[in-house]
């Protein structure tokens, strides 16, 4: 019967991929994503683009709460920390299976995590496990019994159980990854409310209902993800039928479809940066001046109103408002000032060389990064820097931008959703992050105090300190400007009307395994 189902929810799925788009299968959910998934394995990958398919095909230990990104209960039914705060001990959810029918247990947790962790597992070659830095303070898994794991942590990590919850710390089946290798990301196996059937490359991801899901058989009968890396097509889709839900919609549409009877329009503020990364090893930004004068240059009221139309605020700095309990509410915004912007270029003695800047075609959270980007351009222009845009496929972007700028770019457009206030700086901002390290600090940024606070910072276990340091840290970073602090974006989705149960989370996820989509 499964087998038949799978057939016939293929059949379904690709009838929809037609030019001429028919309305979308009955009780199967079509998302117009972005772009291509890079793989479903979700150890191997950093985009939330394809989080929002990961998190319907597996589960972690704990999940966000709805609404929120507080921990709870997922795979793990309960856990108790020890009072030094170094000693997790789960207890697992027993009679869970993997997709593939293997059972889930305390051995598969300790091979999912000795997987991405120790470089000497047999199975470690399945990677890269760029995110693997959520749980570098694991020192080792321990098997208890079979439904019984213990994680000993080398210091006290007050992120861990929320990092548990990223896509990052999702569970996927050891028999799978023994059987496909590298080739797993090809041929996903979760415990997931959804199972995989087909991945069309460039044309579809297709997954069904998962009717002994342990948190009880969603009502869909399957979902579809589309990519569809044009927003304006994306557009078309929607209005023609041809997709169901579509995320990330340009400013100026949203308007459109508030007005049509037929689509409901969704937005929710959540812990979002989009910042242009400044190369600091070489070329003209490795002067801390000429980094400010591009924070005075870009007129980013301009940008959020204009081009963004409202859907976003201009970032003061590194951690977004999301975090209240984080946020350094002191600061403010680099206000547009061409003037002191060129003052800051002559006293740096910047004498007119090009500037190389990445632009990506889109991307996860990359709100509408074409425009964005010529807007930057012409503002940097305007005070005497001349610019040269490269623009590339998301994929392709990323490979460029992530193993660093040195010898390629002098700046690149990034945009980052994360779940606590020490993810992004400590990938993105820590000396130990630098590319050849395996983090994402992609500009070569180092401040040795700034590198300090966030050791403190996911070592203390009281919020209140954890927030004082953070405070301190985007003080610091703001004055270095490491980055151009552009805006924090609130996200968006429209479904048609026939959408049920449909919500938006601060994570940036799509969680669909509550959705509806009656006949």
């Amino acid at each position: 019967m499964k087998h038949f189902l799978a057939a016939a929810l293929t059949a379904a799925a690709l009838a929809i991929s037609a030019p001429a788009f028919a309305q979308t299968p009955p009780n199967v959910l079509v998302v117009g994503q972005i772009a291509e998934p890079k793989s479903l394995d979700p150890h191997a990958v950093t985009a939330v683009n394809d989080f929002r398919i990961l998190v319907n095909l597996y589960d972690g230990l704990t999940r966000y709460r709805d609404g929120t990104l507080e921990p709870e209960p997922s795979l793990a039914e309960s856990w108790e920390v020890s009072d030094d705060g170094t000693v997790y001990t789960f207890s697992l959810r027993q009679d869970v299976t993997f997709h593939d029918g293997t059972p889930f247990n305390a051995e598969a947790v300790k091979f999912n995590f000795d997987r991405m962790l120790d470089e000497d597992h047999p199975y470690h070659d399945t990677g890269p496990f760029p995110l693997a830095f959520y749980f570098s303070a694991v020192d080792e898994v321990t098997v208890i019994d079979e439904f019984t794991v213990e994680f000993r942590l080398g210091e006290p990590y007050a992120p861990f159980l929320s990092n548990l919850a990223y896509p990052t710390g999702l569970i996927v089946s050891p028999a799978a990854v023994m059987e496909h290798g590298a080739d797993f990301g090809r041929n996903p196996s979760g415990t997931g409310a959804y199972s995989f059937v087909e991945w069309e490359p460039n044309t579809q991801v297709t997954i069904q209902r998962n009717a002994d899901w342990w948190d009880g058989a969603p009502d869909l009968e399957g979902i579809v993800y589309r990519p569809i890396t044009d927003a304006n097509t994306r557009i078309a889709e929607m209005l023609s039928g041809g997709i169901d839900v579509m995320v990330e919609v340009p400013p100026d549409s949203l308007a459109q479809f508030r007005d049509g009877g037929d689509f409901n329009v969704y937005e929710q503020a959540g812990p979002h940066v989009w910042f242009l990364i400044l190369n600091m090893k070489e070329g003209p930004f490795a002067e801390k001046a000429v980094r400010q004068a591009a924070n005075y240059a870009i007129d980013k009221t301009a940008i959020v109103e204009n081009i963004l139309q409202g859907t976003a605020e201009v970032a003061a700095g590194p951690t977004p408002p999301a975090f209240a309990w984080a946020y350094n509410e002191e600061l403010e915004p680099y206000p547009h000032d061409p003037d002191r912007a060129r003052e800051l270029l002559e006293e740096a003695g910047y004498d007119g060389e090009t500037v190389t800047f990445y632009v990506t075609e889109g991307g996860s959270g990359m709100l509408d990064p074409v425009a964005m980007g010529t807007a930057i351009q012409a503002d940097l222009e305007a005070v005497g820097m001349d610019v040269e845009i490269e623009t590339y496929e998301w994929n392709t972007f990323l490979g460029r931008v992530n193993p660093g700028l040195e010898g390629k770019a002098d700046m690149a457009e990034m945009a980052w959703m994360t779940n606590d206030p020490d993810t992004l700086p400590f990938l993105a901002l820590r000396t130990a992050a630098w590319p050849e390290e395996g983090g994402f600090n992609s500009g070569y940024y180092s401040n040795p105090e700034v590198d300090d606070l966030l050791e403190q910072a996911r070592r203390a276990t009281n919020q209140d300190e954890r927030a004082e340091l953070y405070k301190q840290m985007q003080q610091i970073v703001q004055e270095d400007a490491p980055w151009v602090f552009v805006a924090n974006w609130k996200q968006n989705a429209v479904t048609t009307a026939a959408v049920e149960n449909f919500k938006l989370q601060p994570s940036f996820f799509l969680m669909l395994q509550d959705v509806a989509k009656p006949q």
